[in-house]
């Protein structure tokens, strides 16, 4: 029988930051879990091509933006589960045996991580904080706590979309509180664009998209105010 998961990686120009994650995965595919790494591209400069190469990865290319990406990555995907990760997003430790578990106990439904950064600052801590209190009250978890789903589920919602912001959210929306569970084990995912921007600017801008989504406002235009 063939290993069950698809751990499906966006990537653009993420060769200097995501050899801890592809490092994570390497126990599930000698546990006979991950069936294949597929690394969805947007237009790297780097030599995405090469690491790709190196570590046994299907590098493919996607639409540039993060939504156009995992679509393309899911469309590639052939497991009968698929797991989203960011490329700087490290899976815990036991996140085989958790995994297994949510496929045997919970097979209708996705299930994500809680959130941890890699940052010692309590400004991290509070980030974080807000963030799993997010994902638990409103069931709106975001990419970099890392998405475990039935590709049956991920197919009958239509999968990602493909917009440039909030394709996390417009998934969970359809998938809905009750096909969604959080999953006992935090993922630790870099701090470093909160440690530029700040994280009262950044957090306040992340709040103002949601919120701008959530009002109806395209996610071409809200894009265009994130980048702004």
């Amino acid at each position: 029988m063939s290993a069950p998961l698809s751990v499906i990686i966006p990537t653009l120009n993420a060769v200097d930051r995501i050899g801890p994650t592809l490092g994570a995965l390497v126990a599930g595919a000698g546990d006979g879990l991950v069936r294949e790494v597929i690394l969805a591209d947007g237009g790297s400069t780097d030599e995405i091509g090469i690491v790709a190469e190196e570590c046994g990865a299907t590098l493919v290319k996607g639409t540039p933006g993060r939504g156009g990406q995992l679509h393309t990555g899911g469309q590639a995907a052939r497991g009968e589960w698929l797991l989203f990760l960011h490329a700087d997003t490290l899976l815990p430790d036991n996140w085989i045996e958790i995994t297994r578990k949510h496929m045997q106990n919970h097979a209708g439904k996705a299930g994500y991580f809680r959130l941890s950064f890699d940052s010692e600052r309590q400004y991290a801590r509070w980030t974080e904080g807000w963030a799993n209190i997010r994902s638990r009250v409103l069931a709106l978890p975001y990419g970099d706590q890392g998405l475990l789903i039935p590709r049956a589920l991920y197919e009958e919602v239509g999968g990602f979309p493909q917009i440039p912001l909030m394709e996390d959210v417009a998934l969970m929306r359809k998938l809905g509180r009750r096909r969604l569970r959080a999953l006992p084990a935090s993922v630790l995912t870099s701090a470093d664009k909160y440690e530029r921007e700040g994280y009262w600017k950044r957090g306040w801008r992340n709040w103002g998209c949601l919120t701008l989504y959530f009002a109806g406002v395209s996610p071409d235009k809200i894009a265009e105010r994130y980048k702004k």
